[in-house]
């Protein structure tokens, strides 16, 4: 795997012009860096390659929808720091990352291309077939001559599909919506992962001999519907195998009003409140029921434990 030293610039309008090496540079919002994303942002790292030049990624924050639509609300795929490291992994040089507020989307396609591309110093451009800048999306990549007056070139990257569908960040937030994990991260390239902290719950699982860890992800980190789910969990840099149920717990509850992520990890038996942890999502078992019992309950979690056993046991041995 390639790692770079990505230079992470962050930029807020007005823009004013900054000293930078010569750029090709992938324009999206990228969220998820799924598999079409890469195929755009790889390309640029070829490009820039092959052209002598640095690479760099634009994208955007807040979401476009979450300003033009003001009573849109947007749960992510990746976290900031989430798309930075994954820039690193792909071996990009620099990370512009635009505020995006109303003045920004104001701006005309000419306005956009005069001020963040061509005083950015760059020379090469590379985005999806369905790109578009400027105010109202007026801008594509087939006006982008035009627009920098020729000072620009572009290379534009055909849809990428899965199965006869197009791999995007609206489907892969759907297939997780449905649950539907192995359609998740077929489209990312990789597993879906949570990041948050481990925080008190009600301390129920450990009086059941279950106990489990609460994990506090980000507000706007976008999550699985609700179920138990066979996942990973990183602590302290080292991955676990255990379940997790993502729901309301009605067993115990008639009233939650937010769903918890409680993580029962293997064998595991340390104090790990306040411990920043991954959660990696690799299949849903069943979806959130409410048991007669607490004797019903143990049951079933005791069914759920020797799912994932098995599921870890055979991914394991079909390892190369």
């Amino acid at each position: 795997m390639v790692v770079s030293n990505v230079i992470t610039i962050m930029i807020k309008h007005p823009f004013q012009k900054r000293e930078m090496p010569p750029l090709c540079l992938a324009l999206g919002f990228f969220d998820g860096v799924h598999k079409g994303h890469k195929a755009v942002i790889s390309k640029a790292k070829e490009e820039a390659e092959q052209r002598n030049l640095k690479s760099g990624v634009m994208t955007f924050f807040p979401h476009p929808k979450e300003v033009l639509r003001k009573e849109t609300k947007v749960d992510y795929l990746t976290s900031m720091e989430e798309k930075e490291q994954l820039m690193k992994e792909l071996g990009i040089d620099y990370l512009f990352v635009v505020h995006f507020d109303l003045s920004f989307s104001e701006l005309n396609p000419q306005q956009f291309v005069d001020q963040y591309l061509i005083q950015l110093n760059v020379k090469h451009v590379v985005a999806g077939f369905d790109y578009t800048y400027g105010r109202l999306g007026k801008g594509t990549m087939e006006t982008l001559p035009f627009h920098s007056r020729n000072k620009l070139t572009y290379t534009t990257v055909d849809k990428v599909e899965s199965d006869g569908n197009k791999i995007s960040s609206t489907n892969i937030r759907q297939a997780l919506g449905k649950g539907d994990i192995s359609v998740a991260n077929k489209y990312l390239g990789r597993t879906y992962e949570s990041s948050g902290i481990v925080v008190n719950g009600d301390k129920r699982g450990r009086t059941i001999g279950f106990p489990t860890a609460n994990v506090q992800v980000g507000e706007r980190a976008f999550i699985p519907n609700t179920g138990v789910y066979i996942v990973r969990i990183m602590v302290n840099n080292k991955w676990y195998n255990g379940v997790c149920n993502i729901g309301f717990k009605p067993t115990f509850h008639d009233t939650l009003h937010k769903p918890t992520i409680e993580v029962h990890i293997f064998r595991f038996d340390k104090n790990i409140y306040g411990e920043h942890v991954k959660v990696q999502w690799h299949r849903k078992i069943r979806n959130e029921m409410k048991f007669a019992s607490v004797d019903e309950l143990v049951s079933q979690l005791q069914l759920d434990v020797t799912e994932a056993e098995v599921y870890f046991q055979v991914k394991n041995e079909i390892k190369p």
